[in-house]
């Protein structure tokens, strides 16, 4: 028995390999899994560490993007095609779309993976979609070509090296005053979606955001990655704007992998 098998943990080769952005990869996986969009997939290196990411594919192959900044993830980035590494899930709840003919998606930097699969799946139900995308810069764009096909893309760079100069709530603001939508989701950097959920108030608009929080178990068991009285790994990741409009912590707090709460910077 190899060690994916026993730790129950399906073994899935590297195929392929992009570089998206200097900081960017997709990796697609020789798997077959079916997701709804948001849900996430346990990511494991022997001997490394376990680890949560969306998926930007599914069906017969599968693909994940991942962002380089820590331990971990430098690690698969020193993987080749050809190398292998362990998959298990998919886990959580994923985003809802019945219903919806308008939406605003709002992503910033990495979090625009989340959304990936979203916007595709409500091109697919003739739903019209803006897709608001925050990035630092020109360099760090995200998957330009492929929202473009299905959705009306609006980029900003907070340095203003393409498309609008600024910062997405800022933008936002502007945006909300002259559309009406069914439904905003967004994912990106905590701080940012708040100042979004904020506007969603104001603007009485329902919204789904996908939020990060540190995972161990994936499965509800260990309490690892709470926000409140959720556990993101088994109520979440994607949470309603009701739901986190009653949070005292999203925003303000988050647990690191010892346990400790600390404020988010």
């Amino acid at each position: 028995m190899n060690e994916f098998a026993k730790h129950k943990i399906k073994e899935a080769r590297i195929l392929k390999i992009e570089q998206e952005t200097p900081t960017v990869k997709t990796f697609e996986l020789g798997v077959s899994l079916d997701a709804v969009p948001g849900q996430f997939v346990m990511v494991w290196l022997p001997r490394v560490a376990e680890k949560p990411f969306t998926l930007i594919k599914t069906g017969n192959t599968i693909a994940i993007t991942v962002k380089k900044r820590g331990g971990f993830t430098e690690k698969l980035f020193q993987l080749k095609e050809g190398s292998y590494l362990g998959i298990r899930g998919p886990y959580g709840k994923g985003f809802t779309w019945n219903g919806v003919k308008k939406a605003c998606i709002v992503a910033g930097g990495i979090g625009t993976a989340a959304l990936l699969r979203l916007v595709e799946e409500l091109a697919k139900n003739k739903a019209s979609v803006d897709f608001v995308a925050d990035f630092k810069t020109k360099s760090e764009i995200l998957f330009k070509e492929r929202i473009e096909k299905v959705a009306n893309l609006h980029i900003i760079t907070e340095d203003g090296s393409f498309g609008t100069k600024g910062f997405c709530p800022d933008f936002l603001m502007g945006f909300l005053k002259k559309n009406e939508y069914d439904k905003l989701y967004c994912c990106g950097p905590e701080l940012m979606m708040v100042k979004v959920l904020e506007l969603c108030k104001k603007f009485d608009l329902k919204a789904e955001f996908a939020v990060e929080r540190y995972m161990k178990c994936a499965v509800g068991l260990c309490g690892q990655c709470c926000l409140d009285e959720w556990l993101v790994c088994r109520d979440g990741p994607v949470l309603s704007s009701e739901q986190l409009l009653k949070s005292k912590e999203f925003g303000k707090f988050y647990y690191l992998k010892s346990g400790k709460k600390v404020a988010i910077q």
